[in-house]
């Protein structure tokens, strides 16, 4: 028997404060399980009952599985992103190829594309042999919290969430010799072509591995694999080089990828005061002793909301999902590092010259801060609940008005052809969802049996997807979008490039 169940006040060998602690960690712990799984499921559910697919560049994107062309339409112009070619658009063409069906090969791709932080977190289980899983338990927090930021867009982004967890936990927790070193490998360069970000999570694991000691074999292990797959990684982004008129858009992007401009858009704003303002109600409220000081503020908070939401609230979360991507990078780093010294502190494995670093660990999993934690988790997935379900609604408004546009006599010949026909006959409210260079392939792809009476088009845009080469290859394909469809996108293709 130990000297500490001894101990006055000590029930069994813990303390009742103890006791409280941990019944506070785990209810955090199945909230935020439960708030990850559900997440992953409703992805697809969503995704897939209202054709998210096709949101923004996922129109471009569907369109070239459904004409099964989309390493020649895109993906070969970001062959340091090749995972979503393989996870997602592969099997959708393939699926064409065995049914006959775009519908079919669409839903597939749909299906693989939503799915990824299922698959994410099935493979972050299986691989996580940390203590109680803690691996696991962030993977799921931060697909709760992080992944709704851009859920419905098709950022590359997206994958790399998916792909980090598993690849922490096997660069950790693979067992030793060559087996395991090829599993780490495999899943390091998995992540690593997942997008050019990817880069940073994978230096990220080095330096979690590093936490163990610079002798530790996981960090020597991880050493090599690294290295490894950088230069795996430079000699694909040496060869496969994109295209002329993308390699300049695509610099662009990545000149933009940490703008200081996310932080000042409506829902980072909604974000923050609502944060701030919990966090506040909650310190005043524990100062002065309350054992719910979480419940009564985040209560205080949600009725806030409801009053924002249904008096005040105009905003709507669209284009700025895909600069959320950046967001999502930054989230996934954090939960990254916070899940590998929780895992390897419980282990006993820390190993790092830093006094401080263990009695804060331990601050943050004391009772107030937990019970804080608790309510702002809470409160996000609120927050991720009613905007997404704004989104969601105006996106099934919008693409309902798209259809009724191009299956209409309405024509605007100066765009180029009489069978084109204006964006901006939509209202502007509904147009809030649209994404101007990926409305031609949206016409397709919405109208029935997938043949539109018009393509529409945004006088505005001035981004082209495909070349006139490219669409005239794909018009002389036997393809099962019907013929005409593919002339329309074709017509539209030769105008611009």
């Amino acid at each position: 028997m130990s000297v500490e169940s001894l101990a006055p006040g000590m029930v069994g060998g813990v303390s009742p404060a103890r006791a409280v602690a941990d019944s506070d960690v785990n209810r955090l712990r199945s909230l935020a399980v439960g708030a990850g799984l559900g997440c992953a499921v409703l992805f697809v559910v969503l995704g897939l009952g209202f054709e998210l697919q096709f949101y923004g560049d996922g129109s471009i994107f569907a369109y070239s599985v459904a004409v099964q062309d989309s390493w020649a339409y895109h993906l070969h112009n970001i062959s340091c992103r090749m995972v979503a070619y393989l996870f997602s658009f592969l099997p959708g063409e393939t699926a064409i190829s065995l049914t006959g069906s775009a519908a079919v090969g669409i839903a597939v791709y749909g299906f693989q594309q939503f799915g990824a932080q299922l698959y994410g977190l099935a493979a972050t289980f299986l691989a996580d042999r940390s203590k109680g899983r803690i691996i696991f338990g962030y993977a799921c927090c931060s697909t709760a919290c992080a992944c709704p930021l851009v859920f419905g867009f098709p950022t590359e982004m997206w994958m790399t969430h998916a792909m980090f967890w598993p690849a922490l936990a096997i660069s950790h927790y693979a067992r030793a010799g060559a087996a395991g070193l090829a599993l780490v490998l495999a899943a390091q360069l998995v992540l690593a072509i997942t997008h050019e970000g990817a880069v940073i999570l994978l230096f990220l694991i080095l330096m979690t591995l590093a936490l163990r000691g610079l002798r530790d074999p996981a960090f020597l292990r991880g050493t090599v694999t690294f290295a490894a797959v950088m230069a795996i990684w430079l000699f694909i982004r040496m060869t496969l080089r994109p295209d002329a008129y993308i390699a300049g858009v695509l610099a662009q992007a990545g000149l933009h990828f940490f703008s200081t401009d996310i932080l000042f858009s409506d829902l980072t704003v909604l974000f923050g005061a609502a944060l701030a303002g919990y966090g506040m109600l909650f310190l005043l409220l524990q100062w002065q002793g309350s054992a719910r000081a979480h419940l009564y503020a985040a209560a205080i908070v949600i009725a806030a909301l409801a009053v924002h939401w249904i008096w005040f609230d105009h905003a709507l979360h669209t284009e700025n999902r895909y600069f959320m991507r950046t967001v999502l990078l930054l989230a996934t780093a954090g939960f990254g590092t916070l899940a590998a010294l929780y895992a390897l502190s419980a282990e006993g494995r820390l190993n790092i010259p830093v006094p401080v670093l263990p009695r804060l660990l331990a601050a943050m999993v004391n009772g107030p801060a937990i019970r804080a934690v608790t309510g702002a988790l809470f409160l996000v997935m609120l927050v991720h609940a009613v905007e997404t379900a704004k989104f969601v609604k105006a996106w099934s408004a919008y693409t309902s008005a798209v259809r009724t546009l191009v299956m209409s006599t309405a024509s605007d010949p100066a765009l180029g052809d009489s069978r084109f026909v204006s964006s901006g006959r939509i209202s502007p409210y509904l147009n809030r969802v649209a994404w101007n260079s990926t409305e031609p392939y949206l016409s397709v792809l919405v109208a029935p049996d997938f043949a539109p009476r018009r393509l529409m088009v945004d006088p505005a845009a001035d981004y082209f997807w495909i070349s006139c080469g490219t669409a005239k290859a794909t018009e002389r394909a036997d393809r099962s979008i019907p013929a005409q469809s593919r002339h329309l996108v074709r017509v539209h293709a030769c105008l611009h490039r």
